[in-house]
């Protein structure tokens, strides 16, 4: 009983003394907490907002802005919780801190009094949806009077508190959830981001539901935390940037964001139609097998026969269809192609003039709100926009220049006498500039007497360029040399072009398809695939063959012959070089 007593006399004092210690680490755990980042980062966003962020049919979160937040996370090396939920409920959560950080929400004015932004990732734009049939609707002002259903807590909700457009509206959790509302003959209207409305009519079969009017109000979308939360809004802002630099943010906007592809066939399909084909054909060999082997033989040939037949005449099909969209979209997609490639210079130049009262302004006074971004982001992003969306401009007419040239039919006469010596020095022309930039040591030899060669001057001009041009990308450095040279070949009775490089070879798996439609070694650097396929059906046409030799590490050639045109035809080019 004694002991006991001792005991309770010494328990106090050691409780208290514990108390105290753990009032201070509390508090100093306190104080960390807001100097750092949590060990976990709760990050909110939409549960129906296709394809940027939605719970998938097993309830996980999936889109766009789910896989780059984790590839964010990862390069950062921070462990993310991503909660998706009503869009509202997400918005109070970063507003009473059950949620660090949104992984996409629309930058404002308004929410800027709230919300600290970080550089978009995104540019989301909003449609007007009516049921089938209803009147184009030019904007919200034709939406007076009318009952128009929005997302609570979404960005047109924001808008319509401080613009009275005269509207009754009906306010909804979900984007769906208002395209349903709309789809079952209730109210006017929808106000629904452009691509989500699109992808969720599609997905919830809503064949009655379409966007009437142009898509608007584009804003920039990305990360958003709570006001003065700089520490966690810099490292998201610094991972989404090393995830654009390493290409990693294109490959998950393709993804996601790029053109959906085809429905690829069930595997129940797969087999039905295997079964269609391989059961027949099974049937038909084992009775060639019972009747004889020479029958078998026999058959066997024809069926490869009528197979090759077939898939010329699919090919010819695919080729037909090609030229036909081709020859129809091409124009209307270089127009606004053009303006972007004229019109983009002009804007930086803009830019650039009006920088420097934008930066006294900034000296002066300090950071301040552009366009819904603050300045100082501003003023590092938008020279790299301006460049990234003229690079893009000039590589969509790049493409379609290349279709061009691939589906055109030329009905041009190939029956003109070629001096091969004159289609080389006129190539070496028209990419002298490319040359000077590729290599220092260029040389062109043409043989004396060649013979000339029947077809078309300028298609051939074509196939020597194309050559040119892909000897230069394949040097790795300007020391490396590239050599054109004519000759002709008596036994064969071809004249020959060739073009030697001191490049990087092409693998041997490769050799076989580089005159295949679409197929390239370089579409990292803007290659379409269609150069070499042009060129064969200029060779083929002529005639002629396309020749290939390379060893990786060492270079390439390619050698163009040709049928030589009738005796006594020769050129009058004489040999020379060049460098």
């Amino acid at each position: 009983m004694r002991h006991w007593l001792v005991s309770k006399k010494l328990l106090f004092p050691l409780v208290l003394a514990l108390s105290l210690v753990a009032g201070s680490v509390s508090c100093w755990a306190g104080q960390a907490a807001a100097a750092h980042p949590p060990t976990v980062v709760v990050v909110g966003g939409d549960k129906n907002f296709p394809p940027y962020e939605f719970l998938d049919k097993n309830g996980q979160p999936a889109g766009f802005n789910v896989e780059l937040t984790r590839a964010i996370a990862e390069v950062m090396g921070i462990k993310v919780e991503i909660r998706l939920g009503n869009w509202d409920d997400m918005r109070h959560g970063l507003e009473n801190g059950s949620i660090d950080i949104l992984e996409g929400i629309t930058s404002s004015e308004a929410r800027s009094k709230t919300v600290d932004f970080s550089p978009p990732h995104n540019i989301i734009h909003t449609s007007i949806f009516a049921r089938r049939g209803a009147q184009p609707v030019s904007g919200l002002e034709a939406l007076r009077g009318k009952e128009v259903i929005v997302q609570k807590g979404g960005n047109m909700h924001d808008y319509l508190l401080t613009h009275d457009i005269g509207a009754k509206l009906f306010f909804v959790d979900t984007h769906a959830d208002a395209l349903r509302l709309l789809s079952s003959g209730k109210h006017d209207y929808a106000l629904v981001g452009n691509l989500p409305g699109l992808y969720l009519g599609r997905e919830l079969g809503l064949s009655n539901i379409v966007a009437v009017g142009h898509p608007f109000a584009g804003g920039y979308y990305g990360y958003g935390v709570k006001k003065g939360n700089a520490e966690l809004l810099s490292t998201f802002s610094q991972g989404l940037a090393i995830v654009k630099n390493t290409g990693r943010y294109q490959k998950i906007y393709d993804k996601w964001l790029g053109v959906l592809e085809p429905q690829q066939p069930s595997l129940g399909k797969i087999l039905r139609y295997l079964a269609m084909v391989v059961v027949p054909l099974l049937l038909v060999l084992g009775g060639t097998v019972i009747w004889s082997r020479t029958l078998q033989r026999r058959v066997a040939q024809a069926t490869a026969e009528l197979q090759q037949h077939q898939q010329q005449l699919i090919q010819a099909d695919k080729m037909a269809s090609l030229g036909i969209l081709v020859s129809g979209v091409a124009h209307e997609i270089n127009n606004p192609t053009g303006l972007i490639l004229l019109n983009i210079p002009v804007l930086k130049k803009l830019f650039q003039s009006a920088q420097s009262s934008l930066e006294e302004r900034f000296e002066e006074h300090g950071d301040f709100m552009i366009g819904g971004i603050r300045y100082s982001q501003v003023r590092d992003e938008a020279p790299r926009m301006f460049d990234e969306m003229h690079d893009g401009a000039r590589r969509i007419k790049r493409i379609v220049d290349d279709l061009k040239d691939f589906a055109r039919k030329d009905d041009s006469d190939l029956n003109e006498s070629v001096d091969l010596n004159v289609v080389v020095a006129a190539s070496v022309r028209l990419v002298e500039n490319s040359i000077k930039k590729a290599t220092r040591r260029f040389e062109v030899s043409c043989a004396d007497g060649l013979p000339r060669c029947r077809g078309n001057a300028q298609r051939i001009e074509q196939v020597v360029v194309n050559l040119i041009l892909n000897a230069c990308q394949a040097l790795p450095s300007p020391d490396k040399g590239i050599r054109v040279a004519t000759s002709f070949d008596q036994d064969a009775g071809e004249v020959l072009v060739s073009v030697s490089d001191e490049g990087i070879g092409i693998p041997a798996e490769h050799v076989s398809h580089l005159t295949d439609p679409f197929f390239t070694t370089k579409r990292d650097q803007g290659g379409t695939g269609l150069g070499l396929s042009v060129s064969a059906g200029i060779v083929k046409d002529h005639q002629g063959r396309l020749l290939f030799s390379s060893a990786v590490g060492e270079g390439t050639t390619v050698t163009v012959a040709l049928p030589a045109g009738a005796a006594g035809e020769k050129s009058l080019a004489g040999k020379g070089d060049g460098a």
